[in-house]
């Protein structure tokens, strides 16, 4: 069983002193972006006066105009709130993975476990993606990373192009502990579907042919579709146990869709999971007050998902 830091015992270490410490960065970063806002409102606001009566274009462009430049100038006047925050929950999530003996770092690239959800369809078709959050390292003597992802895809034309975010969540990524050889996964039900309704006999995801394989718990049998390269294999790795355990899971993270893969391509055999989630790890408050309240909550919601990562491996 993992044991979890408490959030007093942190904040009775370094961290607390560190934040501490911090407590003036954030005091000052407030009054720079204060100070911003004021050099803001005092250079744009003449300028946008004098450039709504004197240019000649429309109303729809002169607005169109107006809301990039402040947009902008939003974002310049937040750009020191938005440093100290992004210090303070590196920090304090360093220390987090610190005394879990794993790594943590607040930038990351996209790694083997989503490339492999991708390929399979576990998170959905997008045109940007952006990955933050990377916790790295051994639980319960299993390798384990996780990481959040944020994927967004353009929509609209002209005028009406916008991105819109299609998936927030984790990806987490597994040693299973066993070896399989086969691939098989678990999707919610419904996403793929025959021409005429049911779910499709085989599918074809990332140069293999897929199976489809009853879920042996009758309670979600309709709420997964497993598809699989091995069927007999299949049967002992979709259990029933299992199965309850992803509900238990999306339930208690007020997820959804959550959706996993047994990959015996890797190594001895591993597992990728995908969930959707809120934005998870934010630590980063600028009120001090906060610091031991944060440090808790996301000491709880790691705990969570690596709670997960050591209960997939007790149904061997």
């Amino acid at each position: 069983m993992i044991e979890l830091p408490q959030a007093r015992t942190l904040m009775a270490g370094p961290l607390g002193g560190w934040l501490r410490e911090q407590k003036v960065m954030r005091s000052e970063a407030q009054a720079q972006a204060l100070k911003r806002i004021w050099i803001a409102a005092a250079v744009l606001g003449p300028v946008l006066l004098i450039a709504w009566i004197a240019l000649p274009a429309d109303f729809p462009v002169k607005a169109a105009a107006t809301g990039v430049i402040l947009t902008f100038a939003w974002g310049w006047t937040r750009r020191p709130v938005n440093a100290a925050r992004k210090s303070v929950k590196t920090g304090i999530n360093q220390a987090i993975a610190k005394s879990l003996g794993l790594n943590f770092t607040l930038d990351t690239l996209s790694g083997t476990g989503f490339r492999r959800a991708k390929a399979l369809g576990m998170v959905p078709h997008h045109d940007r993606a952006r990955f933050e959050d990377h916790w790295a390292g051994e639980i319960a003597g299993h390798h384990f990373e996780l990481h959040e992802a944020k994927l967004e895809e353009r929509r609209g034309s002209g005028k009406n192009r916008r991105w819109v975010t299609v998936f927030r969540g984790a990806i987490v990524t597994m040693q299973y502990g066993r070896g399989i050889h086969s691939r098989t996964l678990l999707l919610r039900e419904g996403r793929h579907t025959g021409l005429f309704g049911g779910r499709k006999d085989s599918v074809r995801l990332d140069g293999e042919r897929f199976e489809a394989v009853p879920v042996v718990h009758p309670d979600f049998e309709d709420s997964f579709d497993a598809w699989t390269t091995d069927p007999v294999e299949a049967r002992y790795l979709i259990h029933p146990a299992y199965v309850e355990r992803l509900i238990e899971i999306e339930s208690s993270f007020a997820g959804k869709d959550i959706c996993a893969l047994f990959d015996g391509r890797h190594e001895r055999g591993d597992m990728v999971i995908a969930i959707r989630t809120s934005n998870m790890f934010e630590s980063g408050k600028m009120d001090a007050g906060m610091d031991e309240h944060m440090v808790a909550r996301t000491i709880e919601q790691f705990g969570t998902l690596a709670r997960l990562a050591e209960t997939m491996n007790e149904f061997r």
